[in-house]
């Protein structure tokens, strides 16, 4: 599989610091990598790829095409095309061959991606979702984790690709799968958020430094990567207000999920509105 990675042309939207981290990956391992992007200029800081004038020449020019811009609305103009990405119409789809492959790299709605698949089946195009984890510098280490939703096939030929950035990168299952896996993820960090803020509390209350007991804390079997955050902010009112805002969508996307299923979330859900309203970002306002 290793000696078919650079034979497959790759297409990517969606360059921030995350996505960024992920192409330069792509480009470090050879892969013929194409870019589109709102703002041209920002193409500048990647030498290695090819550009590509609209979404639809994208797509015309790509096997594989991962996604990886902030929400669903944005998915859908980049995949279907809105007057945001190009015409209506006009997005990566109208441009694809049949058997090519696009790859959601955003956190989403399941649906989102279960509806965009149905479409692009159509054309004869496969959808997978590939959430990642891990922020910019896995990224740039090629650490990413990376969970899959989607037909298994199609995952064995899109994962030399995605292993470029991701390690480990894990098949959870049929379509939308690998967005259930992120947004449990993001509930469980937000909750994690709110009992790392509840520890440095008590610990002032106890007298104790809160520095020094993040020091031993995160050497200690209660270490997390939620408390590294909090000590960092200093408060999680400090958090910054673009994070909140997303995990809050995703807090709420679990909550309407897990209710549609009729599955127990336990304190989860609690807990990490304990935390969003902490933030400023209650869910019911």
């Amino acid at each position: 599989m290793e000696g078919t990675v650079t034979v497959v042309n790759v297409g990517f939207v969606g360059i921030g610091q995350q996505g960024g981290g992920m192409v330069r990956r792509m480009i470090a391992e050879g892969l013929p990598t194409t870019l589109w992007a709102r703002r041209p200029e920002v193409l500048d800081e990647f030498p290695g790829a090819a550009r590509a004038a609209s979404l639809r020449e994208l797509g015309a020019r790509s096997e594989i095409v991962g996604v990886c811009v902030v929400d669903d609305a944005g998915v859908e103009a980049v995949v279907l095309g809105t007057p945001d990405g190009g015409a209506a119409g006009d997005g990566l789809l109208a441009g694809m061959a049949p058997g090519g492959v696009i790859a959601i790299h955003s956190t989403v709605h399941p649906a989102t991606c279960v509806r965009l698949g149905e479409t692009a089946a159509a054309r004869g195009v496969t959808v997978i979702d590939a959430p990642v984890s891990g922020g910019a510098d896995a990224a740039e280490q090629g650490r990413l984790v990376v969970m899959v939703g989607g037909d298994r096939d199609v995952f064995e030929r899109a994962l030399p690709v995605l292993s470029t950035y991701g390690d480990p990168v894990v098949h959870m299952g049929p379509l939308g799968s690998g967005q259930l896996a992120k947004l449990v993820n993001n509930v469980m960090f937000t909750a994690h958020l709110a009992l790392a803020q509840d520890a440095m509390e008590l610990a002032q209350g106890l007298g104790i430094d809160p520095a020094r007991l993040v020091e031993v804390l995160q050497r200690g079997s209660a270490g997390s990567f939620a408390l590294g955050i909090v000590a960092q902010v200093g408060s999680l009112p400090a958090f910054p207000t673009s994070g909140s805002v997303l995990l809050k969508k995703d807090v709420g996307i679990v909550d309407g999920v897990a209710a549609a299923h009729g599955a127990p979330a336990g304190l989860l859900i609690d807990v990490a509105d304990r935390a969003l309203r902490t933030m400023g970002q209650p869910r019911w306002q």
